[in-house]
């Protein structure tokens, strides 16, 4: 029996002679998002430089857009099943595109966070869009299998362009071009994507809740900002009002959903043990992995002294190594086992991390380069594989709503990553013992100490130099350390909650 549906999903498969060329407009998509994330931290510098963001703003900049996305992704995966999955693709990547130019030219670090804010709400229509498209137009698991590989793999490879270009830019043009970047990218996604896209939604998906989307909202925020709060200035009363009310609302939420007869999420999808395993596989790992994505370009730039270009191609290995083990994961989970696939691939990443707590200011780049290249094939492997398994546990027609959760554990992961392990690397940094009468602005943040020690006499700005970078290595090392804890947690996790999971198509041994 088992064979003969597999059957005819292939035949099906076979009826969409466009499907490949379709999934060349999605990973477009794809690649507008992680262009847009990698840039950001090549930018970062300047950024400091020119609109002097306090260290807290600075931390606002990296993940009010994480924040924003993780509380509209369930509520946008859920609306792209109700009105269309190509509407909501094509309607957020020209919002996207707009709200870009707002983000290049802004004046004041406020207007900026602004920016990004909105920069969350547009892209939080894309990720789950291009994930529920793809599961429409691959019936074939093991032709769905290769798709997801390649819509991994061109995120991974956004990873490496971002920074690439976004170095070229940087070197040649003011740090708003990196921005501006995504207006090309959008236009031939938006003209093509009208012709080549096939239209897919829920036949019957009933209302979209507004006071669902409402609680998610507040809910998501609300807990992300008193993990943020409580990480940066300690467990005080704002972080605990955050706290409360965002676990009141989720509270609500879920209660809410297991009342409506067609509910914005579905929460029964986490029964399944395979689904819930890899939505938190996917989770732990974006939160182990952040604080050193986030950071990394400022230690190659403000402490190694390498330029943009140089920085961005340093981090090319992470990238080649997480296309690499995309576009073979499916095949590798197939022969082996999911959890075999997942739990090594996390462990890669967790060891990997822990090799960078021995870096220092003047470490070489094969031990850097080296750990990349791993932390990326870890990675590769992973979240190919959890993906395949999110997509394969629910119907076609929920197909938005569950890669929404899927990329909204995502993006919880970057927002609390950021948050905590972010929040690591600046209060062991701001503990450095600078020369007397140093501005307090040199301990805002590494960028700000660069600029102060431009004012002043040589032997000063050494010591200051000195004292402050090897404080932000002692503050990255120390947080690479707990992000390997994390991840070698993660695979230990998903080792057993993975556990007899397999992917269609999979022979049985």
């Amino acid at each position: 029996m088992t064979s003969t549906l597999q059957s005819a999903n292939a035949n099906e498969a076979v009826k969409r002679p466009g499907r490949w060329l379709a999934l060349s407009v999605l990973v477009l998509a794809v690649l507008l998002v992680a262009v847009d994330a990698t840039v950001l931290g090549l930018a970062t510098p300047y950024i400091s430089e020119d609109l002097r963001p306090s260290g807290t703003q600075l931390l606002w900049i990296g993940d009010v857009y994480s924040f924003v996305i993780a509380g509209l992704l369930v509520s946008m995966g859920s609306l792209g099943d109700r009105i269309g999955r190509k509407r909501i693709l094509l309607i957020g990547a020209t919002a996207f595109g707009a709200v870009s130019v707002l983000n290049a030219y802004a004046t004041t670090p406020e207007l900026l966070i602004v920016a990004r804010a909105l920069l969350g709400v547009a892209g939080a229509t894309l990720m789950p869009a291009t994930l529920a498209l793809i599961r429409n137009l691959f019936h074939d698991p093991r032709e769905r299998s290769l798709a997801i590989g390649i819509w991994g793999a061109t995120a991974s490879a956004g990873t490496a362009v971002g920074p690439i270009a976004g170095g070229f830019l940087l070197e040649h043009f003011w740090w708003g071009s990196v921005f501006l970047i995504n207006l090309p990218v959008m236009v031939v996604l938006v003209l093509v994507g009208i012709k080549l896209l096939p239209e897919s939604k829920n036949a019957s998906p009933g209302p979209w809740d507004l006071r669902s989307v409402l609680l998610s909202l507040v809910g998501m925020i609300g807990v992300v900002y008193a993990v943020k709060e409580a990480a940066t200035h300690g467990f005080g009363w704002e972080a605990l009002a955050a706290g409360l009310l965002g676990a009141g609302a989720l509270y609500g939420f879920v209660r809410r959903q297991l009342t409506l007869t067609e509910p914005l999420l579905d929460m029964r999808l986490f029964r399944n043990r395979g689904f819930s395993g890899a939505v938190l596989a996917d989770l732990l790992t974006i939160l182990g992995m952040s604080g050193l994505v986030f950071f990394l370009s400022q230690f190659l730039q403000l402490v190694q002294g390498r330029r943009p270009f140089e920085a961005g191609l340093a981090e090319l290995p992470a990238a080649l190594g997480a296309v690499a083990a995309g576009l073979v994961a499916g095949r590798a989970a197939r022969r082996y086992s999911v959890r075999a696939v997942v739990a090594g691939g996390l462990a890669a990443v967790g060891l990997a991390l822990g090799a960078l707590t021995l870096i220092g200011q003047n470490t070489g780049y094969p031990l850097l380069g080296a750990a990349l290249l791993v932390v990326g094939v870890g990675a590769g492997f992973s979240f190919t594989v959890t993906a395949d398994v999110i997509l394969a546990s629910v119907p076609k027609e929920q197909a938005g709503a569950a890669s929404a959760v899927s990329e909204t554990a995502y993006e919880l992961g970057a927002a609390l990553g950021i948050a905590l392990l972010g929040s690591i690397v600046t209060g062991v940094y701001k503990g450095f013992a600078a020369p007397e009468g140093t501005p307090q602005a040199a301990h805002e943040s590494l960028g700000g100490a660069v600029e102060v020690a431009a004012g002043l006499p040589a032997d000063t700005s050494g010591e200051l130099l000195d004292a402050a970078r090897q404080s932000f290595v002692d503050g990255l090392t120390l947080a690479s350390g707990v992000g390997a804890v994390v991840l070698l947690a993660a695979a230990v996790a998903g080792w057993f909650l993975l556990r007899g999971q397999r992917l269609e198509g999979a022979v049985e041994h």
